[in-house]
């Protein structure tokens, strides 16, 4: 079992870490707001730990799922953030939905610290993050994708390589649209059916 650090325990990320806790990995957690990451302790056991460099510092793999870009900025590359702690071989995992801009500066900025990233955001919303039956599409190195494919079993079910850094968001932005798309059509189909 790895030791797999978790940043970001909000809606997504406390059900997603309590996998990777129950399928025997070690697990050190840290999240913006304190006192969720004792909640999540007081939940699963192992370590809360107060900067995300300190989970870097102690881990194998990080994975990140915050809010935005803006966030992913700060929580990498802030005072204390993920950056800080790194160390050379660690595999950083972004499960935020960002930009494929974004995917690709984080992968150039973990590059230069001798630190591999994989863009994966994820799919299936809070019931696939309880049930751990999340897709995940990941962009990065197919050796990166290996590496943390093993974490990446304990929190979904449908789990693919789809290309290089930023292939991953490309991929969920598609997502999106075929799904932005379904719920435009059934919107038509309800109007339609209402007028008629």
């Amino acid at each position: 079992m790895a030791r797999v650090g978790f940043c970001g325990l909000g809606v997504m990320g406390f059900p997603m870490a309590g996998h990777l806790a129950k399928a025997g990995h070690e697990v050190s957690v840290y999240n913006r707001t304190p006192a969720r990451a004792l909640e999540w302790v007081a939940a699963h056991g192992h370590r809360a730990c107060p900067t995300a460099a300190e989970v870097a510092a102690n881990c194998d793999i990080v994975c990140v799922c915050v809010g935005n870009d803006d966030d992913v900025r700060q929580v990498m590359l802030g005072d204390g953030g993920v950056l800080d702690g790194a160390h050379e071989g660690l595999v950083v995992v972004d499960h935020t939905t960002t930009s494929a801009v974004l995917a690709r500066d984080m992968f150039e900025s973990c590059s230069a610290h001798g630190v591999v990233y994989i863009d994966a955001p994820v799919s299936g919303g809070e019931v696939g993050a309880i049930a751990g039956t999340l897709s995940i599409m990941a962009g990065g190195s197919a050796a990166a994708f290996a590496r943390a494919e093993p974490a990446f079993a304990c929190m979904g079910k449908n789990v693919v390589h789809v290309g290089a850094s930023g292939a991953g968001q490309v991929t969920k932005a598609a997502n999106q649209i075929v799904t932005g798309m379904g719920v435009l059509a059934v919107a038509e189909a309800f109007a339609f059916a209402s007028k008629n």
